[in-house]
């Protein structure tokens, strides 16, 4: 078979959370490397689920999404950032924001086209861009703050490039996109006529009184667009796998062309039970105040240990700087804590262009309290 099977991915292996949560398992470490909540999701949704099935929704949905969700999406997207989105041609439900961003990308990018990404970057970005002959351009965000430097995103833009892709709050190092940071992106998109996908999945997880900038509150930004969300992140059941897309209508016509053809249509009864759930906007709005108590708790429970930490401003993910204590490389780092130390944590240096180390690994502190008081002794010790 060898020799008709031409890998269109000859350098992908296994990504980093499958690594580090298997040696988890065989070390019977704490894992804190996978990011999605050790508890339990609102018992109100489970149940809302469930009626949904027992009602007889248990046949395909629209393609786009149930209606009624779309018209929730629209009606949120336009309480937080005073934009409307029209749910019958602009908004697509979708399996979890990794589909999505998927779909996205396939739809924009041709081969040849540069997309500009920013490193540390989640891992599904750059497979789906070479997976469709988009050549990636890396811009490697500088430890400590990662907050990007546009003078460089500027210098790197050709006649080639098509698409930025941003991710804010951000994943891994939990930093925030600011106001300038958005206007700077919206300038030169609108210079260079450049596409945009905004992953902002993590938008309802945002600290110290601080605004998520989404890429909807800006006018001339939005309308080359695709915002990428994340139901799962949001309402802790990361594995029900369901997100949406929201983007004007010609992007959207383009993206649905693929999602059509991809997965059609996305898990039924669970789309009618977030169309209730979503009606109340406390089910949301007080995630940052949820998630910001975990943090504050976890960052309490370590104080006095050896690593050095700046708090995350958004996600649900802290970096923890131990140059202090080692100077292993992050992935030697970070076996040696899940083998010795029996907790796992993931390095940072592969979402990194070229595997640039900064001596940080992420933990994630979406677990129950017990589980933080847990890690943060074992951490305390290192």
């Amino acid at each position: 078979m060898h020799n008709i099977l031409d890998s269109k991915l000859p350098t992908i292996t296994t990504s980093i959370f499958s690594v580090m949560s298997k040696m988890a398992s065989d070390y019977k470490a704490l894992n804190l490397s996978q990011g999605f909540p050790n508890f339990q999701s609102d018992p109100l949704l489970i149940d809302l689920v469930a009626k949904a099935m027992r009602d007889g929704y248990n046949q395909y949905a629209p393609m786009a999404g149930d209606i009624g969700l779309r018209e929730e999406i629209s009606k949120k997207m336009k309480s937080l950032y005073n934009k409307v989105y029209n749910p019958i041609s602009e908004i697509t439900v979708t399996a979890g924001a990794t589909q999505a961003i998927f779909t996205a990308i396939a739809a924009v990018v041709n081969k040849g086209d540069e997309v500009i990404i920013f490193t540390p970057a989640y891992d599904c970005y750059a497979p789906a861009i070479q997976l469709f002959g988009g050549v990636v351009i890396p811009i490697q965000l500088q430890a400590p703050n990662y907050q990007p430097n546009w003078s460089e995103v500027s210098a790197k833009i050709s006649p080639k490039t098509k698409l930025i892709i941003i991710n804010s709050p951000h994943n891994p190092s939990g930093m925030v996109f600011s106001e300038n940071d958005m206007l700077q992106l919206q300038q030169l998109a609108e210079k260079h006529n450049l596409l945009v996908i905004s992953d902002e999945v993590y938008e309802h997880i945002i600290f110290d009184g601080l605004p998520h900038e989404s890429a909807a509150k800006y006018t001339s930004l939005s309308l080359r667009t695709f915002i990428t969300a994340s139901f799962g992140k949001t309402f802790h059941n990361t594995g029900w796998k369901m997100g949406y897309c929201v983007a004007p209508e010609i992007l959207m016509k383009e993206f649905q062309k693929v999602h059509q053809y991809n997965v059609f249509c996305v898990n039924h009864p669970i789309q009618k039970a977030l169309t209730t759930y979503l009606q109340k906007p406390e089910h949301y709005l007080q995630l940052s105040a949820f998630y910001q108590e975990k943090r504050d708790f976890f960052l309490n429970a370590i104080k006095g240990s050896r690593f050095r930490i700046i708090p995350a401003k958004g996600t649900y993910f802290q970096l923890l700087d131990f140059s202090e204590i080692s100077s292993e490389s992050d992935i030697a780092f970070a076996e040696r804590l899940t083998k010795r130390h029996k907790i796992a944590t993931i390095p940072t240096s592969v979402f990194n262009a070229n595997g640039e180390d900064f001596k940080h690994i992420r933990v994630c502190f979406a677990k129950t309290e017990a589980t933080l008081k847990e890690a943060a002794e074992i951490l305390r010790t290192i």
